[in-house]
């Protein structure tokens, strides 16, 4: 069976023939294919996907949301989650990769900055990528990496990041720090003196991702590096971006929902035994797999609805917002339903990952098959935000009408008090937000 974007009709935000639901498949579907033509092997050998990275950058992956006015594909929403969940079923760990990328270019499209747009678009358009360097080990929505001043409009980075997906295979590295009090969105070349990434991850999936560790030894960022600063208090109110995260993990998790039903079907086609029949039998026929494989179609149909669902109300959030007409509630929504989706799909995809072993006994096991990849990946995945939490949230939204943001900005406000009670703020100069049109021209000579 081969998977499509084209089963429902798509909205265009921009005009042009490169960016049709067929001319995006036509020019991505070939190097899915490739790229999971090898998929296995790499799991077995642990072979980072560097080539598969440059496949998708020469073919312009990661320029699918640029605008075409900047050189881009111009995709919607839809089209770009549908084609993260092909490229999921692909190889789940390149998907992944290419999270940071998505957020950091969905970044500039929501952000008042045309300065910044003009600067990153073009790079994004010329295939380079960027990874992230947000989340730590011991604190996942704070961070230790000290941004200290050390010059007129320079500043010294210094620290560490766990997590680090897409890093290793970037050219610049997104990373959040803190002046000891304020935040700060700061990006840095990869190959900048003080940059050290290592190929430590150790997590039982998305062994391929390469999400391990990122140092920062004495960095020297200049101001205009520093992309936006976040007071403290600032709250996550006005933005899809946390539900277009989300939105993410859930497209590469129907991806492997869908990589589970090939693979279940494709095995079991290929049987001429089933469990508990004496002799030479034809599984396809036997009743209790073919329950098995409409099972799993199910969940991977009811997981790529919730995908689709999600994205059409970011889409939606995103063009009301370029009309000025998104409200406090249109962010709130976003967050809602891709917490709900969050909530059913976690489930939906690691019970396909355990049923795909009733289609064949003890042989489905196999190291050769390496079938337990599909658990371990969307495990992983699974794991990587609190659904827990967000249940608890659309609890209280629906309990007592306090939106998700607004409960997870009380606990922040809550956490950075107590953070620092006994800490005192060094000066740091202003940071502008949109650099002048000198530093755009320097900016733009730096990454040339």
């Amino acid at each position: 069976m081969t998977s499509s974007i084209s089963d429902t009709p798509l909205p265009v935000s921009t005009v042009g023939d490169n960016n049709t639901d067929r001319a995006l498949l036509e020019r991505f579907q070939p190097i899915f294919d490739r790229i999971g033509e090898g998929a296995l092997q790499r799991e077995k050998n642990r072979t980072l996907p560097f080539e598969e990275v440059g496949w998708l950058r020469e073919a312009g992956f990661g320029a699918l949301r640029v605008p075409v006015r900047y050189g881009g594909l111009g995709a919607t929403l839809p089209q770009l989650f549908r084609l993260l969940r092909l490229l999921g079923e692909a190889d789940s760990n390149l998907s992944h990769i290419f999270r940071a990328q998505f957020g950091f270019v969905e970044g500039l499209l929501n952000n008042d900055s045309e300065a910044n747009r003009q600067i990153w678009f073009p790079r994004i358009v010329a295939g380079e990528i960027v990874g992230a360097a947000m989340a730590e080990r011991t604190d996942v929505t704070g961070t230790s990496v000290k941004l200290t001043p050390v010059g007129e409009r320079k500043w010294r980075l210094d620290g560490e990041k766990y997590y680090s997906t897409g890093t290793l295979f970037a050219n610049w590295i997104s990373v959040a720090a803190t002046d000891g009090t304020d935040r700060f969105s700061v990006i840095v070349s990869t190959t900048a003196p003080g940059v050290a990434r290592l190929d430590d991850w150790d997590g039982f999936g998305q062994r391929g991702s390469a999400s391990g560790t990122t140092r920062f030894d004495g960095v020297i960022v200049d101001e205009p590096f520093l992309l936006r600063r976040f007071t403290t208090g600032e709250g996550r109110n006005d933005t899809y971006i946390t539900a277009f995260y989300q939105e993410v993990h859930l497209a590469t998790l129907a991806g492997i929902t869908r990589a589970i039903l090939r693979d279940a079907i494709a095995f079991t086609q290929k049987r001429t035994r089933t469990f508990g029949i004496p002799g030479a039998s034809s599984p396809c026929h036997d009743p209790l797999v073919k329950r098995v494989i409409g099972r799993l179609s199910s969940l991977a149909f009811a997981a790529e609805a919730l995908v689709d669902s999600v994205a059409r109300t970011l889409e939606n959030v995103w063009q009301a917002a370029q009309a000025g007409k998104a409200g406090h509630e249109d962010y709130a929504h976003a967050d809602i339903r891709a917490f709900q989706a969050q909530q059913i799909l976690l489930d939906h995809v690691l019970e396909a990952s355990s049923l795909l072993f009733e289609v064949g006994g003890a042989s489905a096991t196999s190291e050769t098959r390496l079938f337990d990849r599909h658990w371990r990946n969307a495990r992983t995945l699974a794991s990587h935000n609190p659904a827990s939490l967000r249940a608890a949230y659309l609890g209280d939204f629906y309990l007592n009408g306090i939106v998700p943001s607004e409960g997870w900005n009380k606990r922040f406000a809550e956490a950075k008090k107590s953070e620092t009670q006994n800490e005192t703020r060094a000066e740091v100069p202003p940071v502008s937000e949109t650099p002048t049109a000198a530093e755009v021209r320097t900016i733009t000579a730096k990454v040339a």
